[in-house]
């Protein structure tokens, strides 16, 4: 499978493949963003699976430079997937999600169906 574009709530929306590529730098992040920008998405979704486990570590600022690539470029983000287990070895990390899910820039999500909640999409029948 490979990345889709798709319309959720009136919102092109970039689905990046869970099998894909590992997002591990601001290099990585660029190419999604090149991709989603090329699409005219406005929003980007990446599932957990694409990320490293170092993103959740705070200290390694990994989080904090991939984010940054799709604000510059005012792209939103949604990150979807279970990070129960990053969450549960960090306050700091579980403070951010909290902080970062009360805007509309950055989103971490359980789910696709989360995700459509958010939008006000419908889902396909």
């Amino acid at each position: 499978m490979t990345d889709t574009v798709i319309e959720l709530g009136g919102v092109r929306v970039l689905l990046c493949d869970a099998n894909g590529e590992k997002l591990r730098s601001e290099r990585d992040a660029i190419d999604i963003v090149g991709a989603a920008l090329s699409a005219r998405c406005k929003l980007v979704v990446v599932p957990v699976e694409r990320l490293d486990d170092a993103f959740f570590s705070l200290k390694t600022r990994m989080a904090g430079d991939i984010i940054q690539k799709f604000v510059n470029y005012e792209l939103r983000l949604a990150i979807i997937g279970d990070i129960a287990r990053h969450v549960e070895a960090s306050t700091a990390l579980r403070d951010f999600v909290f902080e970062t899910n009360r805007g509309n820039q950055v989103w971490f999500l359980a789910d696709r169906a989360e995700l459509e909640r958010r939008l006000g999409a419908k889902s396909p029948e």
